[in-house]
């Protein structure tokens, strides 16, 4: 063949795969006939112009996305990441792409709500600047202890999403955990933290991961001031797995009966379930058990999870 003849059908093979064109409109591009336009697409498939590939870790992905969407009922996306990649390895990979999904999801006017941690706060480095008209973002739980303030922490985090989104950002300034029920109480009477409650609970997208006592990077929660020794030791006596934006559940997802959770300034599961969408993202096999307890307990609409944690919970 001639070169003409070789870029000719590279032209229609790149138009047709590549681009999504149909028959019709290579034809038009080319100025030449349908059956002409599928000699050159059959002639590029055969003399290997155009050739085809099948990734098995996509397919095993796929495979497990599906299901993970028919046991649990969630919308699920699995990045295939390498058997022999580190933990950190491993968070940025599903960062990365929980990133960008999360700015697929993020239109005018709505309500982010962001529970932060480790997880979150590498999905907030990744994030592309794509300004979202009218967009608010909102801390979803507390962040002081009985060291800190957590304003400097929580407020680097959430700068993040709003110098990427231009959206206005909605601090809670209150701790993870309140001391006693009723200061609880009473503080949740504040106007000014009412308003946070009412645009938190009125929220169109939720962003959380899970922490747990044993993943191999452990979150804020579990590594600063929040937690005495007696609030651990109750924890473990209840049987509690993880939580979900400072909210304690079991291996069952319940959470009633839990002391903490009575003092936190997280949502209950009933709450959660009002979100429209939750996006939760994981990339720990050791949180497998955390994990498979929020699926069941239904307060989990979307999930980004790396493989090897998809098929951890599955197991």
């Amino acid at each position: 063949m001639s070169s003409d003849s070789v870029q000719r059908i590279a032209d229609a093979a790149e138009m047709y795969w590549i681009r999504g064109m149909t028959v019709e409109e290579v034809g038009r591009n080319l100025h030449v006939s349908r059956s002409t336009v599928s000699r050159l697409l059959a002639r590029a498939r055969a003399d290997g112009i155009i050739q085809f590939t099948v990734s098995q870790d996509q397919n095993r992905s796929g495979h497990l996305g599906r299901q993970l969407d028919s046991c649990y009922g969630v919308h699920s996306h699995v990045i295939a990441t390498s058997d022999g990649a580190s933990s950190g390895e491993r968070l940025e990979v599903v960062a990365e792409a929980a990133a960008r999904l999360l700015n697929r999801m993020l239109g005018s006017d709505m309500t982010l709500t962001v529970a932060w941690g480790a997880t979150v706060e590498a999905v907030s480095k990744h994030l592309d600047i794509r300004p979202v008209r009218g967009l608010r973002i909102v801390q979803f739980n507390g962040s002081g202890n009985m060291a800190t303030s957590g304003i400097e922490y929580a407020g680097t985090l959430l700068q993040r999403f709003g110098q990427a989104t231009g959206g206005t950002i909605h601090y809670f300034p209150v701790p993870a955990f309140f001391d006693s029920v009723d200061t609880k109480r009473c503080m949740w009477q504040e106007r000014s933290v009412r308003r946070i409650l009412g645009m938190r609970k009125k929220a169109d997208i939720l962003l959380s991961s899970i922490g747990t006592f044993s993943s191999e990077l452990p979150g804020h929660l579990y590594r600063a001031a929040y937690l005495d020794r007696a609030d651990l030791e109750e924890l473990r006596a209840e049987n509690v797995v993880g939580d979900l934006g400072a909210t304690f559940f079991r291996g069952d997802g319940s959470t009633e009966g839990i002391t903490c959770n009575e003092r936190s300034t997280g949502m209950t599961f009933a709450e959660l379930r009002r979100i429209r969408t939750r996006l939760l993202v994981v990339a720990d096999p050791r949180k497998a058990a955390a994990l498979r307890a929020v699926l069941k307990a239904g307060v989990v609409t979307d999930l980004l999870v790396d493989a090897q944690t998809a098929a951890a919970v599955l197991a």
